[in-house]
Protein backbone atom coordinates (compact mmCIF):
# COMPACT_ATOMS: atom_id res chain seq x y z
CA UNK A 1 0.00 0.00 0.00
CA UNK A 2 1.00 3.22 -0.52
CA UNK A 3 0.16 7.40 -0.38
CA UNK A 4 -3.35 7.88 -2.08
CA UNK A 5 -3.53 9.86 -4.76
CA UNK A 6 -4.07 13.91 -4.70
CA UNK A 7 -7.23 13.12 -6.74
CA UNK A 8 -8.41 10.47 -3.81
CA UNK A 9 -7.50 12.17 -0.95
CA UNK A 10 -9.85 15.12 -2.43
CA UNK A 11 -13.04 12.73 -3.07
CA UNK A 12 -12.43 11.29 0.19
CA UNK A 13 -12.83 14.13 2.44
CA UNK A 14 -16.33 14.90 0.51
CA UNK A 15 -17.08 11.21 0.97
CA UNK A 16 -16.31 11.27 4.40
CA UNK A 17 -17.96 14.27 5.20
CA UNK A 18 -21.03 13.32 3.57
CA UNK A 19 -21.26 10.08 5.84
CA UNK A 20 -20.28 11.85 8.94
CA UNK A 21 -23.68 14.52 8.01
CA UNK A 22 -25.81 11.15 7.60
CA UNK A 23 -24.15 9.91 11.20
CA UNK A 24 -25.76 13.44 12.24
CA UNK A 25 -29.04 13.25 11.15
CA UNK A 26 -31.43 12.78 13.58
CA UNK A 27 -28.83 12.22 16.65
CA UNK A 28 -29.24 13.98 19.71
CA UNK A 29 -26.36 16.68 19.04
CA UNK A 30 -26.53 17.74 22.49
CA UNK A 31 -25.19 14.12 23.89
CA UNK A 32 -21.23 13.62 25.08
CA UNK A 33 -18.73 12.44 22.13
CA UNK A 34 -17.62 8.80 24.53
CA UNK A 35 -14.04 9.66 22.99
CA UNK A 36 -14.00 13.27 22.92
CA UNK A 37 -15.78 13.82 26.36
CA UNK A 38 -15.13 17.80 26.49
CA UNK A 39 -17.75 17.70 23.08
CA UNK A 40 -21.07 17.28 22.69
CA UNK A 41 -21.78 15.83 19.04
CA UNK A 42 -22.49 19.46 17.50
CA UNK A 43 -19.40 20.46 18.85
CA UNK A 44 -17.41 17.96 16.99
CA UNK A 45 -19.49 18.60 14.15
CA UNK A 46 -18.57 22.59 14.66
CA UNK A 47 -14.80 21.56 15.44
CA UNK A 48 -14.41 19.73 12.00
CA UNK A 49 -16.49 22.38 10.19
CA UNK A 50 -14.22 24.87 10.87
CA UNK A 51 -10.86 22.89 10.18
CA UNK A 52 -12.11 21.97 6.77
CA UNK A 53 -13.17 26.26 6.71
CA UNK A 54 -9.48 26.96 8.14
CA UNK A 55 -7.37 24.54 5.85
CA UNK A 56 -9.64 25.94 3.09
CA UNK A 57 -8.23 29.81 3.91
CA UNK A 58 -4.90 28.54 4.05
CA UNK A 59 -5.11 26.90 0.72
CA UNK A 60 -6.98 29.59 -0.76
CA UNK A 61 -4.88 32.41 0.06
CA UNK A 62 -1.85 30.26 -0.29
CA UNK A 63 -1.13 31.46 3.32
CA UNK A 64 2.88 31.60 4.58
CA UNK A 65 1.73 31.89 7.91
CA UNK A 66 -0.73 30.47 10.16
CA UNK A 67 -3.73 31.91 10.08
CA UNK A 68 -5.91 33.07 12.93
CA UNK A 69 -8.96 31.02 13.44
CA UNK A 70 -10.74 34.29 14.23
CA UNK A 71 -10.07 35.19 10.94
CA UNK A 72 -11.46 32.33 8.74
CA UNK A 73 -14.71 33.39 7.31
CA UNK A 74 -17.62 31.16 8.88
CA UNK A 75 -15.22 29.20 10.64
CA UNK A 76 -17.14 29.48 14.40
CA UNK A 77 -19.81 27.38 13.09
CA UNK A 78 -23.33 27.92 11.31
CA UNK A 79 -25.37 31.29 11.42
CA UNK A 80 -28.62 29.57 12.24
CA UNK A 81 -29.38 26.53 14.84
CA UNK A 82 -30.95 23.14 14.44
CA UNK A 83 -29.65 20.33 12.60
CA UNK A 84 -30.24 21.68 8.80
CA UNK A 85 -28.33 24.69 9.34
CA UNK A 86 -25.43 22.75 10.64
CA UNK A 87 -26.00 20.13 8.30
CA UNK A 88 -25.58 22.53 5.03
CA UNK A 89 -22.20 24.50 7.23
CA UNK A 90 -20.70 21.27 7.05
CA UNK A 91 -21.61 20.42 3.92
CA UNK A 92 -20.53 23.77 2.49
CA UNK A 93 -17.20 23.90 4.12
CA UNK A 94 -15.87 20.69 2.80
CA UNK A 95 -17.18 21.73 -0.90
CA UNK A 96 -15.26 24.80 -0.55
CA UNK A 97 -11.96 23.58 1.10
CA UNK A 98 -11.65 20.72 -1.48
CA UNK A 99 -12.41 23.31 -4.48
CA UNK A 100 -9.63 24.89 -3.27
CA UNK A 101 -7.38 22.04 -2.86
CA UNK A 102 -8.20 20.78 -6.69
CA UNK A 103 -7.31 24.68 -7.95
CA UNK A 104 -4.20 24.58 -6.13
CA UNK A 105 -2.58 21.11 -6.64
CA UNK A 106 -0.63 19.39 -4.49
CA UNK A 107 2.76 21.20 -4.74
CA UNK A 108 1.80 24.32 -4.15
CA UNK A 109 3.64 25.95 -1.00
CA UNK A 110 1.67 27.34 1.70
CA UNK A 111 1.94 27.09 5.53
CA UNK A 112 1.17 23.71 7.43
CA UNK A 113 2.81 22.82 10.70
CA UNK A 114 4.02 20.09 9.33
CA UNK A 115 7.49 18.32 7.74
CA UNK A 116 6.19 19.05 4.18
CA UNK A 117 4.86 22.52 3.31
CA UNK A 118 2.58 22.01 0.73
CA UNK A 119 -0.98 21.39 -0.16
CA UNK A 120 -0.59 17.62 -0.28
CA UNK A 121 0.28 17.89 3.40
CA UNK A 122 -3.38 19.32 3.84
CA UNK A 123 -4.96 16.94 1.54
CA UNK A 124 -3.78 14.24 3.51
CA UNK A 125 -4.71 15.20 6.60
CA UNK A 126 -8.10 16.39 6.38
CA UNK A 127 -8.50 13.60 4.59
CA UNK A 128 -7.52 11.73 7.67
CA UNK A 129 -9.12 14.35 10.82
CA UNK A 130 -12.53 13.66 8.98
CA UNK A 131 -12.29 9.67 8.75
CA UNK A 132 -11.28 9.81 12.69
CA UNK A 133 -14.06 12.32 13.71
CA UNK A 134 -16.83 10.45 11.76
CA UNK A 135 -15.19 7.47 14.05
CA UNK A 136 -16.15 9.65 16.89
CA UNK A 137 -19.32 11.02 15.68
CA UNK A 138 -20.70 7.39 14.49
CA UNK A 139 -19.79 6.06 18.12
CA UNK A 140 -21.87 8.74 19.63
CA UNK A 141 -25.11 8.13 17.29
CA UNK A 142 -24.77 4.41 17.51
CA UNK A 143 -24.32 4.42 13.53
CA UNK A 144 -21.92 1.87 11.47
CA UNK A 145 -18.55 2.33 10.49
CA UNK A 146 -16.63 1.30 7.90
CA UNK A 147 -13.27 2.78 5.70
CA UNK A 148 -11.99 1.57 2.36
CA UNK A 149 -9.01 -0.58 3.37
CA UNK A 150 -6.67 2.18 1.45
CA UNK A 151 -7.77 4.70 3.59
CA UNK A 152 -7.60 2.73 7.08
CA UNK A 153 -4.23 1.70 5.96
CA UNK A 154 -3.11 5.25 5.49
CA UNK A 155 -4.57 6.80 8.22
CA UNK A 156 -2.52 4.10 10.51
CA UNK A 157 0.37 5.31 8.17
CA UNK A 158 0.18 9.22 8.67
CA UNK A 159 -0.21 8.93 12.30
CA UNK A 160 2.91 7.33 12.71
CA UNK A 161 4.61 10.08 10.97
CA UNK A 162 2.83 12.62 12.69
CA UNK A 163 3.40 10.79 16.06
CA UNK A 164 7.24 10.73 14.68
CA UNK A 165 7.53 14.43 13.90
CA UNK A 166 6.28 15.47 17.08
CA UNK A 167 9.08 13.00 18.77
CA UNK A 168 11.40 14.99 16.81
CA UNK A 169 10.45 18.04 17.64
CA UNK A 170 11.24 17.41 21.09
CA UNK A 171 6.81 16.59 22.57
CA UNK A 172 8.14 15.49 26.22
CA UNK A 173 5.08 12.50 25.60
CA UNK A 174 6.20 11.49 22.28
CA UNK A 175 10.27 11.51 23.35
CA UNK A 176 9.39 8.28 25.57
CA UNK A 177 8.71 6.38 22.69
CA UNK A 178 12.28 4.85 22.64
CA UNK A 179 14.77 2.56 24.41
CA UNK A 180 14.97 -1.25 24.73
CA UNK A 181 14.33 -2.78 21.75
CA UNK A 182 10.83 -3.21 22.18
CA UNK A 183 8.85 -3.94 19.15
CA UNK A 184 4.90 -3.68 18.41
CA UNK A 185 3.64 -5.27 15.35
CA UNK A 186 0.30 -4.30 13.98
CA UNK A 187 -1.48 -6.57 12.23
CA UNK A 188 -5.28 -7.15 10.32
CA UNK A 189 -6.67 -10.02 10.10
CA UNK A 190 -8.74 -9.21 7.09
CA UNK A 191 -6.26 -7.57 4.55
CA UNK A 192 -2.86 -8.76 3.19
CA UNK A 193 0.25 -7.28 3.87
CA UNK A 194 -1.23 -4.68 5.99
CA UNK A 195 1.11 -5.19 9.21
CA UNK A 196 3.62 -2.80 10.72
CA UNK A 197 6.63 -3.06 12.78
CA UNK A 198 7.63 -0.25 15.03
CA UNK A 199 10.66 -0.65 16.57
CA UNK A 200 11.68 1.97 19.92
CA UNK A 201 15.38 2.27 19.18
CA UNK A 202 17.97 4.08 21.55
CA UNK A 203 16.98 8.03 20.14
CA UNK A 204 13.49 7.54 18.63
CA UNK A 205 11.27 5.17 17.15
CA UNK A 206 11.05 3.74 13.60
CA UNK A 207 8.36 1.59 11.80
CA UNK A 208 8.40 -0.71 8.63
CA UNK A 209 5.92 -2.77 6.56
CA UNK A 210 6.80 -6.08 7.64
CA UNK A 211 5.49 -9.60 9.63
CA UNK A 212 8.19 -10.12 12.08
CA UNK A 213 7.70 -11.23 15.64
CA UNK A 214 7.56 -8.34 18.51
CA UNK A 215 7.12 -7.73 22.55
CA UNK A 216 3.27 -6.93 21.87
CA UNK A 217 1.13 -7.71 19.20
CA UNK A 218 -1.64 -5.75 18.45
CA UNK A 219 -4.35 -8.23 15.77
CA UNK A 220 -7.71 -6.95 14.60
CA UNK A 221 -9.46 -6.36 11.14
CA UNK A 222 -8.02 -3.27 9.39
CA UNK A 223 -10.57 -0.40 10.81
CA UNK A 224 -10.66 -1.58 14.13
CA UNK A 225 -6.74 -1.44 14.28
CA UNK A 226 -6.44 1.96 12.82
CA UNK A 227 -9.40 2.92 15.64
CA UNK A 228 -6.71 1.38 18.39
CA UNK A 229 -4.38 3.49 17.13
CA UNK A 230 -6.12 6.61 17.11
CA UNK A 231 -7.50 5.87 20.59
CA UNK A 232 -10.88 5.49 19.05
CA UNK A 233 -11.47 1.89 20.52
CA UNK A 234 -9.80 0.09 23.58
CA UNK A 235 -7.48 -2.89 23.39
CA UNK A 236 -9.43 -4.63 25.85
CA UNK A 237 -12.12 -4.50 23.21
CA UNK A 238 -13.20 -7.80 22.08
CA UNK A 239 -12.78 -7.02 18.51
CA UNK A 240 -9.25 -6.86 19.05
CA UNK A 241 -6.52 -9.45 19.90
CA UNK A 242 -3.46 -8.12 21.88
CA UNK A 243 -0.55 -10.70 22.39
CA UNK A 244 2.53 -10.49 24.39
CA UNK A 245 3.20 -7.45 26.99
CA UNK A 246 0.02 -5.49 26.79
CA UNK A 247 1.42 -2.75 29.46
CA UNK A 248 4.08 -1.47 25.91
CA UNK A 249 1.08 -0.84 23.80
CA UNK A 250 -0.76 0.78 26.61
CA UNK A 251 2.81 2.55 27.27
CA UNK A 252 2.19 3.74 23.47
CA UNK A 253 -0.79 4.52 23.29
CA UNK A 254 -0.80 6.84 26.10
CA UNK A 255 2.29 8.74 24.52
CA UNK A 256 0.86 9.38 20.88
CA UNK A 257 -2.49 10.47 22.80
CA UNK A 258 -1.75 14.61 21.88
CA UNK A 259 -3.43 16.28 18.76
Amino acid sequence: MTLLTYGRYCDEILTQTDALRAHLDGADLTATVPTCPDWTLRELAVHLGGAHRWVGEIVRTRAQDDVPEDRVPGGAGPAEDGPAALDAWLAEGASAVVAALREAGPDTGVWTWSWQRRTAFWARRVTHETVVHRADAALTAGAPYAVAPEVAADTVEEWLRIVSFAQENGDPEAAELRGGGRTLHLHATDVPDAEWLIELGEDRFTWRRTHEKATVALRAPLTDLMLVMNRRLLPTSERVEVLGDAELLDFWLARSSFG
